[in-house]
């Protein structure tokens, strides 16, 4: 009785194991759509894409008048100072005061000068606080200032040229990387299908070893067939038993990467379907190129270091000399009353040039300039060399493409013609007309061909989805990829 009980515990807890897992198709189609909402690649390709969007209004958000309020509130201040007298000598005084003072300002950057123009209010109060007290109010009601280099680089300027490409290179890169997300995934699927039909293919072979060695046995006891047959079909049986169990633990592998990397519960067991007909497509080099320096995110690279190396080059030539202007214009007040502070406004200007100019610098300034303009060369030969690599890498991955087509067909032919072979070749062995080694060759042969077609299917969408990413254009649909970035990055 408690050998019924405990198999009668067991076969609930398979039964609910069993449950529990949640078994399901999935096509290549869910596999990538998946990817590109779950995965982890996905999360990483999404932050970056924020992070440049960030930067972009930051650089936007330069652009535009900055208000800000400076203020103490308040300072006082009880303590002796050393003091100066007339005839040169010091003595100490003591200071006992009590001040208040506020600036509001509103700012903006200039950005073809490369300036800065402030529109200005600011009130300080004192109150001297002892035998002697007093208070006073100084207002400055409207005040504007300018802050203008003269021959410096416009770091204002320089950077609306190149933000904005940097934004758009951040862009084409968040598309490429979706499509990198989903070559990945096409990757993990067909690894796992490849070890479903593995495992599918090593359980007919052991059922068909299994059978075959049964048959041999009863020829051997007829004398049909030789010991040395025999025991090659027995030993064969047992690789079939190792094989299985191989492709068991290759499966369950492949399930877990393609699980984790889309996300999944460790409860739900996949079934890749194998993908149906392929589209009919024949690229064109030049168009693709095209697509490809128009759209790729290589494209808005090239330009951008390209700024920035002109940007460093400008840079080096502004330090070789130094004058800013500083202009401060407006109306000031003081009296003892803070409304009195706001009448008989006073003139209150103030206007400086500095000017620095290296005179002795041992040729310090035009060395930095010459680096510069070395490593913009430098930054435009390996340009130069990148564009021959991107091309060249364009015109084999369409030729790649064009081929696949073919040894797609090619191979789901050769799949089908060496499962008949086998079958056949099983027939026949049966009847005593091909020996063991004709049987192994034809195993063997169905089992490359089987394998052979699923690669060639792989490669034909990894090949598919490589050109998307590097043209950033749908061929299917005939239209250019695109995203909704406003709302993703929120």
């Amino acid at each position: 009785m408690r050998s019924y009980f405990l198999l009668f515990i067991f076969l609930i807890f398979f039964t609910s194991q069993a449950k529990a897992q949640n078994e399901r198709p999935i096509t290549l189609e869910e596999t990538i759509d998946l990817a590109r909402i779950q995965s982890v690649d996905a999360a990483v390709a999404l932050n970056e894409l924020k992070t440049a969007y960030w930067e972009y209004r930051t650089f936007r958000a330069d652009l535009l008048p900055e208000m800000s309020f400076k203020g103490t509130l308040p300072d006082y201040n009880k303590s002796y100072n050393a003091y100066q007298q007339e005839d040169g000598s010091y003595t100490f005084v003591r200071n006992n005061s009590l001040g208040l003072s506020g600036n509001l300002s509103i700012d903006q950057n200039i950005w073809f000068s490369g300036g800065t123009l402030s529109l200005t209010s600011s009130l300080d109060f004192i109150n001297q606080l002892g035998n002697n007290s007093y208070k006073q109010y100084m207002s400055v009601p409207v005040g504007v200032q300018l802050i203008q280099p003269v021959f410096g680089v416009n770091h204002t300027k320089w950077n609306r040229r190149i933000e904005p490409v940097r934004y758009a290179e951040a862009k084409a890169a968040f598309l490429t990387a979706t499509e990198q997300v989903t070559m990945n995934a096409i990757a993990y699927f067909f690894n796992l299908l490849m070890a479903k039909e593995q495992l599918g293919t090593a359980r007919q072979n052991q059922l068909n070893a299994d059978r075959l060695y049964e048959v041999a046995q009863a020829k051997r006891q007829m004398g049909q067939i030789s010991e040395n047959e025999l025991l090659q079909l027995k030993l064969a049986a047992l690789n079939a038993q190792a094989s299985l169990t191989q492709a068991e633990s290759t499966l369950n592998a492949r399930m877990f990467q393609l699980r984790a990397f889309l996300g999944l519960s460790e409860q739900d067991v996949l079934d890749p379907v194998i993908p149906g007909k392929v589209p009919e497509l024949e690229m064109v080099y030049d168009v693709v190129l095209e697509k490809a320096l128009a759209r790729h995110s290589f494209a808005q690279s090239i330009r951008r270091r390209q700024l920035q190396a002109d940007y460093e080059v400008a840079a080096a030539r502004g330090n070789l000399r130094s004058i800013d202007l500083f202009a401060n214009f407006g109306y000031t007040g003081r009296n003892n009353q803070l409304s009195s502070a706001y009448r008989d406004l006073l003139d209150n200007q103030i206007v400086e040039v500095g000017i620095t100019i290296p005179l002795v610098d041992w040729g310090k300034r035009k060395g930095k300039v010459q680096v510069a303009r070395s490593n913009r060369e430098v930054v435009m030969s390996r340009i130069r060399q990148e564009e021959i690599s991107f091309n060249q890498d364009i015109f084999l991955l369409v030729a790649n493409f064009n081929n696949q087509s073919a040894q797609l067909m090619i191979a789901e032919e050769a799949d089908k013609i060496a499962q008949q072979r086998y079958k056949t070749s099983i027939e026949t062995f049966l009847i005593g007309k091909i020996n063991t080694l004709d049987l192994n060759d034809a195993q063997n042969s169905k089992d490359e061909a089987k394998q052979n077609h699923i690669n060639e299917l792989y490669y034909y969408w990894y090949y598919f989805y490589q050109l998307r990413s590097l043209t950033l254009w749908d061929f299917e649909q005939n239209r250019d990829l695109e995203a909704d970035f406003e709302r993703i990055v929120r």
